[in-house]
């Protein structure tokens, strides 16, 4: 994977992973919850653009998401598959 595209497998399990993310047992910290959604942004969007907008939630979101640019595609994917899988215990 040298162009950092997720292959089928990897798509597939982040898709898994992005419905049982809503099934976790136990609430995830704050701060876990900001680095799956910056890991889900950045494998579905790619690079955080844009300046910060919004209140104190959507400025924490935004900064999160701005912290994992330059990840790859299939890097944000299999990191995020790890936390959950991690957090499903």
């Amino acid at each position: 994977m040298s162009d950092g595209k997720a292959n089928r497998s990897l798509t597939m399990r982040f898709e898994r992973a992005s419905k049982r993310a809503f099934e976790l047992p136990i609430r995830p910290s704050n701060e876990k919850l900001l680095e799956m959604y910056a890991l889900y942004k950045q494998a579905n969007e790619g690079d955080c653009e844009g300046k910060p907008r919004g209140g104190l939630r959507e400025r924490a979101k935004w900064k999160a998401w701005k912290s994992v640019a330059g990840t790859t595609e299939a890097d944000a994917m299999e990191r995020y598959c790890e936390i959950v899988d991690t957090l499903m215990g």
